[in-house]
């Protein structure tokens, strides 16, 4: 039977190039990919929101009461699940694409990238405090590479697939097209040509429309822009952008010390305790960190703010505005406390939603003391609801054109396209300069793994170093003579340098031609002459498990060498030219902006 199979699809790979073209065949699969998108972003809600409704029915009657108890739960299956039955640790969705985009050549292992659709709905089913976007994202992208991969497309085209994933899970969710067009080219630093850009339509139209047929007009927020732009508050949408750029600068800061702080945990089990303490304690006095939080972000848009915070300790308080301004300044604070404590202890989720949850709360507390102030000022708290998500997606994601067509699809308006420039380029410069990489590329960024629109450092990135590393070289020993060097080595190759190594491999040494080029014919030397005396000392080698062709090229740069040793493991492994790499560099810059 699978022989069967590959035939049938050999015949239809010949059938394809035959009839027809590679551009015809990539929007074919980019409305494929955007439809499987929308299927997949679905299929998240569906299953987290059939978990909410048996939590929230009579089967748990003790529900209302011990809440926070069950992010706990929920993270106690998660942990049995890939402990005892997968036996695979859950990696962050967008971080590994990334990965694979600069280091697999786009290739994501299925069992990766498909474990989010089983653990991101248990844990946000069970009010874990983080989103299911990244998780769509994650598992769209996984399906497309695998798509790469059956139909042998090239690279190129995988990476431009995997971002028509991310551009269909974005406009499934939220329903808004080019906010998903633009998301890819951000985050996933893809080329904006008619080459990419009419894959990416493709697959966000057809991933809306797949929404679109199975939600009708049901949108994840619904709200009209009544207030428009009004030239006065500009002083207020530069306060608030600078206020979400210092929420997003905390935001991450905030993510990768508690990330830093548990990884001195070094069993799961202990990280799960503490994490889901930490969590519950948090949800008892604040409700609304409880899951996702859309519900919490359509509250304060409608001017909820009471049904937004929901039952506190506080409630006996809450007829104080000023109250009222504290308690989202708490939500404010710990909804990335309660996001990193949720990821820490093993759960699977994104980022995105609970930095929207984060500023859409900044945004009201920022229009609320505005317009609290007693000094005549008014503000639109729904509108500042929405900059304040804006500014921190702009902050913290550094994508500041998604959060804005995202904002302006969002209200099917673009009446507040300036406030929105305003205050995500605030927030943008502001924390890009304090903070130069996001959440998803900083680990990335330090290991030289990541991506940039930077073409000559993308293709840096995407070189191998052993397609640059050549092995032909033939090995002499120290204590050969000149005669063994010549009759051995020079006479067999066709090469002009001799690595010296010692009886374990170890390179202690390099003999050239030009080193011997005056007395390899004097034959009164032939005995007389060993390779030591001859050989120049290595003063500065390729160390294989450390570097790579980006610091290999910096070597050469820095020694104006030409040839440079490549150690693996503490002994000599080949060399690579200076030719050989630019070479490569050359072909590898062909094939990925052709």
């Amino acid at each position: 039977m699978p022989a069967k199979k590959k035939t049938l699809l050999h015949r239809f790979l010949i059938w394809r190039y035959r009839h027809i073209s590679n551009k015809n065949f990539v929007l074919i699969l980019s409305v494929f990919v955007g439809f499987c998108a929308g299927l997949i972003s679905l299929l998240l809600k569906n299953i987290t929101h059939l978990i909410q409704v048996v939590l929230e029915s009579d089967i748990i009657s003790w529900q209302t009461s011990f809440y926070f108890v069950i992010p706990v739960i929920g993270l106690l299956i998660v942990y049995v699940i890939t402990k005892f039955i997968i036996k695979k640790d859950v990696k962050s969705a967008i971080p590994l694409i990334l990965y694979s985009l600069s280091k697999k050549d786009g290739k994501i292992k299925s069992l990766s990238g498909y474990l989010p659709l089983l653990l991101a709905p248990i844990t946000v089913g069970f009010g874990g405090s983080v989103g299911l976007l990244g998780p769509a994202v994650g598992s769209g992208s996984t399906l497309s590479s695998n798509i790469s991969s059956l139909f042998k497309l090239d690279t190129k085209t995988g990476f431009l697939l995997i971002g028509c994933a991310a551009a269909g899970a974005i406009s499934a969710v939220f329903k808004s097209p080019l906010a998903g067009l633009v998301f890819a080219v951000e985050v996933f630093s893809l080329d904006l040509t008619l080459a990419s850009l009419l894959p990416l339509l493709f697959a966000s139209v057809s991933s809306i429309i797949t929404s679109y047929f199975f939600l009708g007009d049901e949108v994840l927020f619904s709200f009209d822009v009544i207030e428009k732009f009004d030239i006065y508050d500009t002083p207020f949408y530069i306060i608030l952008g600078i206020g979400t750029a210092i929420a997003s600068i905390y935001f991450t800061k905030m993510y990768f010390g508690i990330l830093h702080f548990f990884d001195r945990f070094p069993k799961k089990i202990h990280r799960l305790l503490i994490g889901g303490l930490a969590i519950g304690i948090m949800l008892y006095f604040i409700p609304p960190l409880y899951g996702e939080g859309l519900g919490f972000i359509n509250d304060l848009l409608s001017g909820n703010h009471l049904t937004a915070i929901g039952n506190t300790p506080f409630d006996d308080m809450t007829n104080s505005v000023w109250m009222i301004i504290a308690l989202l300044t708490g939500i404010t604070i710990f909804k990335a406390i309660a996001m990193t404590a949720t990821f820490a202890a093993g759960g699977s989720g994104g980022i995105i939603i609970p930095t929207m949850v984060m500023g859409s709360s900044l945004g009201n507390v920022v229009s609320k003391i505005i317009n609290n102030l007693g000094m005549g000022f008014e503000v639109s708290e729904a509108n500042f609801t929405l900059l304040g998500m804006a500014g921190l997606i702009a902050g913290v994601l550094h994508a500041p054109l998604t959060s804005i067509f995202l904002i302006a699809e969002i209200t099917s308006s673009y009446e507040l396209f300036v406030p929105l420039m305003i205050t995500t380029s605030i927030s943008f410069i502001i924390s890009k300069n304090r903070i130069e990489h996001n959440i998803y590329t900083r680990e990335l960024a330090k290991q030289g793994h990541l991506l940039t629109h930077d073409k000559d450092q993308t293709v840096l990135t995407l070189m191998k170093l052993d397609d640059c590393i050549e092995t032909n070289f033939i090995p002499v020993n120290p204590t050969h003579t000149l005669k063994h060097l010549l009759s051995e080595a020079v006479a067999k190759s066709n090469r002009n340098l001799f690595p010296v190594v010692d009886e374990s491999d170890t390179l202690i040494g390099i003999v050239t031609l030009d080193d011997i080029r005056d007395i390899m014919f004097d034959i009164s030397l032939y005995h007389k002459t060993t390779v030591e005396m001859l050989m120049t000392q290595v003063d500065i080698a390729i160390i294989y498990e450390d570097d790579d062709v980006k610091t290999s090229m910096r070597k050469f740069q820095d020694t104006g060498a030409w040839n440079l040793p490549v150690i693996k493991e503490g002994k000599y492994y080949g060399f690579i030219s200076k030719s050989k790499l630019l070479t490569a560099y050359r072909r590898k810059l062909i094939n990925f902006t052709r």
